[in-house]
Parts: structure tokens; sequence; C-alpha cells
């Protein structure tokens, strides 16, 4: 017997959203107070992305048991992800340089009407941070307990790699250790299950927050550069990625439509880390193997940020028009191929894509750093569509890399679409998400 429709996630979290932005934009003091609602989900969700990570790719290395088959995949995820990302770097510098957004603005009189110059200071400097031997160097933690308690993607991604090899080599893969890390990842989802209750007043309290803080009246001034970055997102999204999708034998719209809840989670919040573990469940529920979900969703959100790669594209382009400067075709081609680096060090989490902005203008010399102060005012409604991108393209890279592999189960594929319980992995998931992607 299906849920009555008020009690399905998807339906709860876009009236939240809605509700959000009405309260933001009517009363926009009560939407700033909302914030610790959205704050308080992220810092939910952020908390068991760590342990996750750690357990998917663990549990997923071992169970492959063959170093030769890891190597394999891992190889074909990060050659995956460099060319898609490159066609996503393309694509902003192309829709750019046709479309022209920063074309008819004022630099100095627009930076003038958004943040202090001190806070495009305090960008910068956080970018100096960054440089390309200190992104390598920060790769490897100083602790493990560090890098969770930092919930450092990449330190985290770093060490789990580690232990799963080395429990792979020492032949662990049927151990009792691995039974009971099996049984810990059980116990995660079922963590996230109880989290995901609260999703819709954390996408109600981020919603209300951002329309609240810079109102609907922030959008104007720089409209025409939203709505080339919406519309290069979606270009992406049903062009690129569609294609993708098509070559290698499955239907975008299908696999849309079974990651809807996840999309508005993210379209609500900002940040497509509040969606990663369930995107773990969902895909291994679609029919990827356990092994390719749990090496390729977590590297995908350090390596494989599509939307942040378009967004920063399109955001260099704005800001050389917007103060008038000229860059000739080796030097938008010398900006791409600093951004291929830079981009892979933006952590999936709202606002990173700025600092890595940043650094880029500064790596390069050919704009100024105070560009950024153009951007301050819509760089929020814009993360939406960076989150949901990167949401989506993990996803697609995910599911080709298990064809590739040939550890993609079709028959379970089809089940899950159609909502059959058949779609279930055996043991895979607690009862209450079983139960829960079966109503759907």
């Amino acid at each position: 017997m299906a849920k009555p429709f008020y009690k399905n996630l998807t339906v709860q979290v876009l009236t939240a959203i809605v509700i959000g932005a009405a309260i933001g934009h009517v009363r926009p003091d009560w939407g700033i107070k909302l914030q610790p609602l959205g704050d308080g989900f992220i810092r939910l969700v952020k908390m068991v992305v760590g342990p996750i990570i750690f357990l998917t790719i663990v549990v997923g290395i071992s169970s492959m048991g063959d170093l030769r088959k890891f190597g394999r995949v891992g190889g074909k995820a990060l050659l995956y992800f460099e060319v898609v990302t490159t066609i996503a770097l393309a694509i902003g510098l192309l829709v750019a340089n046709v479309l022209k957004p920063g074309a008819a603005i004022h630099a100095t009189a627009a930076a003038a009407t958004t943040r202090p110059a001190a806070q495009v200071s305090q960008v910068a400097q956080e970018a100096q941070k960054h440089s390309f031997v200190e992104f390598v160097l920060n790769v490897i933690p100083d602790n493990v307990v560090g890098a969770f308690a930092k919930g450092d993607v990449l330190q985290i991604l770093f060490f789990s790699v580690l232990f799963g090899v080395a429990m792979a080599s020492m032949g662990l893969g049927q151990s009792p250790l691995m039974g009971v890390l099996e049984n810990l990842v059980q116990v995660m989802f079922r963590v996230v299950a109880i989290i995901m209750i609260l999703a819709p007043l954390g996408a109600l309290g981020a919603m209300g927050f951002t329309i609240g803080k810079y109102g609907l009246g922030a959008l104007v001034p720089l409209a025409k550069l939203m709505a080339c970055v919406y519309l290069t997102m979606a270009l992406f999204i049903f062009v690129i990625l569609g294609t993708i999708c098509r070559a290698s034998g499955f239907s975008l719209l299908r696999y849309l439509g079974f990651i809807k809840e996840e999309i508005l989670l993210v379209l609500g919040t900002s940040s497509s880390e509040s969606a990663l573990p369930r995107m773990i469940e969902k895909l291994e529920v679609m029919g990827c193997s356990r092994g390719v979900v749990g090496l390729v969703i977590p590297a995908g959100y350090s390596f494989n940020l599509d939307g942040t790669s378009i967004y920063l594209s399109m955001a260099v382009m704005f800001i050389a028009q917007a103060y008038g400067v000229q860059m000739s075709l080796w030097q938008q081609a010398y900006v791409m191929g600093v951004l291929m680096l830079t981009s892979k060090g933006a952590a999936a989490v709202t606002g990173a894509g700025f600092v890595t902005l940043a650094l880029t203008l500064q790596a390069t010399h050919v704009l100024p750093v105070e560009g950024l102060a153009l951007l301050f005012g819509v760089d929020r409604f814009m993360s939406e569509a960076r989150a949901i991108t990167n949401l989506i393209g993990n996803g697609v890279a995910t599911i080709v890399v298990s064809k590739w592999e040939g550890e993609f189960d079709s028959a379970r594929y089809e089940s899950a679409l159609s909502g059959s319980t058949l779609a279930l992995p055996p043991g895979g998931f607690p009862v209450e998400v079983q139960a829960d992607i079966a109503s759907k």
C-alpha cells in the first residue's frame, strides 16, 4: 500500500522549499532567523559522511579481493572524471564567450554595491593557503582522527583507500572483521534514515535564510549571469550527460526520476554533500556493485565536480568581461588548464568554489582578484545549480564505470525504477530504508 502523498519525502522537501522562500521574501528577518535549521541539518549529515565514506570504500575494496581490479576501477574512474570535467570547463568558456554575461557590467560600480573589500581580501588570503603543493600535501592527514574530526573528504578518502588495500592484500574479504564493517554500514544507513526525517526542516531553514539575507532583488543586476549559468548546467546535464547515458545504455530521465528526492534535498540545502549517503544507497539499489559505488562516489566528490567546473570557467570569463579584459584564446586555454587542477580541490560544500576561484585568479595573474566582489551577491543563488549538477554527474559516473566493469545488474536496475522490492540487494540496507525505496 502506497504511503499518503504528504508523507512522501519529495513532497515534504518541495513544500518546505516553497514555504522557506515565501518566509524569506515576505519577512526577511524571520527568514534569517531560520538559518540554524539549515545549518543544523547540514551538520547532522556531515556527521555521518566521514564514517560512511570510510566504511563504503573499505568494504568496496575488500570485497573486490583482487587489487588489480581495484587499480583498474580507480583508473577508469579518474579517466572519466578528467574527460568529463574538462568538457564541463570547455562548455562554460564557450557559453560565456558567446553570450557575454559580464559585458554590460560596470565593474567599479558593481563592486561598490556588494561586500566590502576587506571580505574579498579575506577570501584571497584563504586562497593563498591552497597552492598546488599545499593541496597535494593536505591530502595526507596529520592524524586519522583529525581527518574525521575536520570532515576532510580527501583525507578520509586517502586513509580509507590505504585501509581497504591493506585488508584486501591480507585476504580479509571474508573475515569476521569484514562482517563487522558490513554491519556498521547498515547501522550508518539506519542513522541516515533517521536524519532524513529532518530534511524538510533543513531545506526550509536554508532557503528561508538565503532569500531573507540576500533578497530576490539581488538577482536583478546579475540576472544574465545567473541565466547563463543555469542554461549551461542544463545543457551539460541533458546534452553531455544525456549522451553519455544513451551511449552506456540507460535513460537519463529515468535516472533523474529515481533520485528526485536527493535533487530536491540539494536544491534546498545548496550542498551535494547532504545527499551523499542516500546516493550511495540508491546507486547500489539501482544495480551498481558495492565495490564500484564505494570507490567512485566518494572519489567523485573531490575529482568530478562538473557543476563547479562550469561555474568556475564562466565566473572567470564574467569577471574578464566586466573589467573589459580581452583574453586571447591562449590565455583562456591557460586558465582552463589551471582550473583543471584547482577545481579538483573544491570540496562539495557551499562556498568552497569561491576559494577555488580566488586561487585561480591569483595563479593566472590575468584578472584582478577584486573581481570576486562582483559575484558575492548572487553566488549563493547559483550554488544550487552547481551542487545539483555535481550530484547528477557523480551518479552517472558511477553507473558508467559499473557498466565498463561489467558489474551492473540490469535486472535490479529495471526493478528499482519500477519500485519493486526485488531491486534490493539481500541484506543491503536497513528495513526502514528498504521500505522507503520500495514505496517510490
